[in-house]
């Protein structure tokens, strides 16, 4: 039988992870309507085709972000959740910005710490990383419990950090590097 090459970047035994496309409008928006009180007052993703657009359109020609899509494997690749690096600097840095979130009918089942190890292992592999991190609202006990749970260290506090939500925001900052994984 023929090795069929898998549509993921890399997988788990419940997910994979893969790039935006443009095709993946519809089901974001609507997986991001649904998840309106999951996600509010932490993040804001796209929830119009138009927004969805521009939005996916970033992530796929700025070379300093990288978008992946959570997909859940058994329900025929359905999203579960994405996880962008923003602010990819190469050279002696080697760095990116982590940022996340789950859909509401995928949140507090594991897929996303499967999906997280799995970046975290792809910027750490092939695309050459060398740091990761995730700035996060103190309040988000979510957000926080998924790097701790993925082995990122709490390194500081930085005061009104990110616009968000029409103010200024207080943010912990969580980092891994390649040393710290068993990949790395």
């Amino acid at each position: 039988m023929p090795h069929t090459a898998s549509r993921y970047l890399a997988e788990g035994p419940r997910v994979g992870i893969r790039h935006f496309t443009h095709a993946d409008g519809a089901e974001f928006t609507a997986r991001v309507r649904e998840s309106k009180d999951l996600h509010h007052p932490w993040l804001f993703p796209p929830d119009s085709a138009e927004a969805y657009s521009a939005y996916a359109g970033r992530l796929i020609e700025d070379p300093t972000k990288a978008g992946f899509l959570v997909c859940e494997k058994e329900a025929d690749g359905a999203l579960a959740g994405f996880i962008n690096i923003n602010n990819i600097v190469e050279g002696g840095f080697r760095c990116g910005a982590l940022g996340y979130g789950a859909f509401a009918h995928a949140a507090g089942r594991g897929l996303m710490r499967e999906g997280l190890d799995l970046v975290v292992r792809h910027a750490f592999g092939p695309m050459r990383l060398h740091r990761l991190e995730i700035n996060v609202q103190p309040g988000n006990a979510a957000s926080i419990a998924l790097a701790r749970a993925c082995g990122f260290r709490l390194e500081g506090f930085s005061p009104k950090m990110l616009f968000i939500d029409g103010a200024w925001r207080d943010h912990e900052r969580w980092a891994i590097t390649s040393e710290m994984t068993a990949s790395g």
